[in-house]
């Protein structure tokens, strides 16, 4: 391979030839990517299953499915999308025909996670490409076998001078981020964000940055307990708790939470069976070093369900805790990972005692059916998106922008908020020449009266 910084010349030097302005190219090269990935769907279950025993079902949900859908929407949607969209004209500008124009940063930089390896390293990419770009990609070195076969499918589909991907560990990144880039978008943990955010306002360079933080579970007394249950135990147990916008921890009306708990339990014993480490449908912890952070954060606490941990296989149980301090391990940062805490609210100054202690969440979720409860926890906390009476459902919907807010990342993507985060909106005047009124023109005095009237009657 190159050295990095042949790399990144040669793909400035593709994007200067104007060739990826052509919709119809990247077209053509979408098609190929999508028919790529379709061909090898089932070496891609078995690569996520190598990695930490990820389900085919859970791959296709939340991988292999959501990066075909993405796929079809851009291949159905891209000729509109990149239209020049024309607005409305201002009377001061009077004559002329407005618009913005949708043009592409240039060199685009992507750092995709090791939890969803695959679709949080294709979904940027695809929206980058389709906007115009040319991209290198820096999949994650904890999933090896996926980032080896997203490589392939690179390498198969695109010129390198177009789109590479480039792996390797931190140094690797490292010397990623000191080059320059038109646009670095990046998908990971706070403390490497502010890596990314560093690296990136040396070159005044624009950055998306996709991160997590603690997000809260809220349930008030008039929520179904059954379905709620449910729910909250397939969103914070799916991937194993390895999920950005998993619930982080639970708060609950007090006199509700011992009942509860046990359809917690229930539900648990009902998804993966009396024991989880059997279960097909359970994986693992991406690594040891993790595994071993997670068995830090259940030190001290009063396990009530689960707290089974096996360091060989990677094996954290999916696991209760009760009350744990707001100043212990496991409720200082992000889990990551199968616990659940759960807390308990008499009202709701007691709610907001609790979030209050954390930066602003990627995700919260609320579980009512009183209208003003839920209209109060939604307009009262500040947090990057989330659903009343469901858990993770909002990151499906491409209509709806994802991203954070202060620690929790900033920027959007999804769906065309994925296209127009990698397009710059390019305004331009198309300015009529029949006409030249001559008021804006010196000697300015004679017109001056008649300009503050103007202004005033069009603000």
């Amino acid at each position: 391979m190159d050295s990095i910084s042949n790399i990144v010349s040669s793909q400035k030097t593709f994007f200067n030839s104007q060739k990826t302005k052509s919709v119809t190219s990247r077209l053509v090269y979408l098609n190929a990517l999508k028919n790529e990935i379709l061909s090898k769907e089932h070496a891609i279950y078995e690569a996520l299953y190598k990695d930490f025993k990820k389900s085919e079902f859970e791959t296709f949900i939340s991988e292999f499915g959501l990066v075909i859908s993405q796929l079809n929407l851009v291949i159905k949607n891209l000729n509109k999308w990149a239209k020049p969209q024309q607005v409305k004209s201002s009377i001061l500008t009077f004559p002329s025909k407005d618009y913005i124009y949708k043009e592409p940063y240039g060199n685009v930089l992507v750092i995709s996670p090791w939890n969803y390896p695959f679709l949080l390293a294709l979904e940027p990419l695809i929206m980058a490409v389709a906007a115009g770009n040319t991209v290198v990609l820096k999949p994650s070195e904890l999933t090896k076998h996926t980032s080896q076969i997203l490589t392939d499918i690179i390498k198969t589909v695109f010129p390198e001078d177009y789109i590479t991907s480039v792996q390797g560990d931190a140094h690797v990144a490292t010397e990623l981020l000191s080059q320059k880039w038109g646009y670095i978008f990046f998908t990971g943990s706070v403390s490497v964000g502010k890596i990314v955010a560093e690296a990136a306002a040396k070159h005044l360079t624009p950055v998306t940055l996709e991160l997590g933080g603690k997000s809260p579970c809220i349930i008030d007394d008039t929520a179904n307990l059954k379905l709620t249950a449910k729910r909250l135990v397939w969103g914070k147990f799916f991937n194993a708790g390895q999920t950005c916008i998993a619930p982080d921890y639970v708060i609950i009306k007090r006199h509700i939470k011992k009942e509860f708990i046990e359809l917690l339990k229930e539900e648990i014993t009902q998804f993966y069976g009396e024991n989880p480490k059997e279960s097909i449908d359970y994986p693992r912890i991406i690594n040891t070093k993790n595994t071993l952070c997670l068995a830090k954060m259940l030190k001290d606490n009063h396990v009530i369900f689960g707290g089974t941990i096996d360091e060989t296989d990677n094996y954290v149980a999916p696991t209760l805790i009760d009350e744990p301090a707001l100043d212990s391990e496991v409720m200082r940062s992000e889990i990551f990972g199968p616990i659940l805490p759960i807390l308990t609210y008499d009202t709701e100054k007691d709610i907001e005692s609790i979030i209050t202690n954390f930066e602003k969440p990627l995700a919260l979720y609320t579980f009512s059916s009183n209208k003003t409860f839920i209209n109060h926890i939604l307009n009262t906390y500040s947090f990057g998106g989330g659903v009343v009476n469901d858990v993770l459902i909002h990151f499906s919907n491409h209509r709806l922008p994802f991203g954070g807010v202060g620690t929790s990342g900033m920027g959007v993507y999804h769906g065309k908020h994925g296209f127009d985060t990698f397009s710059h909106d390019k305004s331009v005047i198309k300015r009529g020449t029949w006409l030249d009124p001559t008021t804006r023109y010196a000697p300015y005095k004679q017109n001056f009266g008649f300009i503050k009237k103007l202004f005033n009657f069009f603000s």
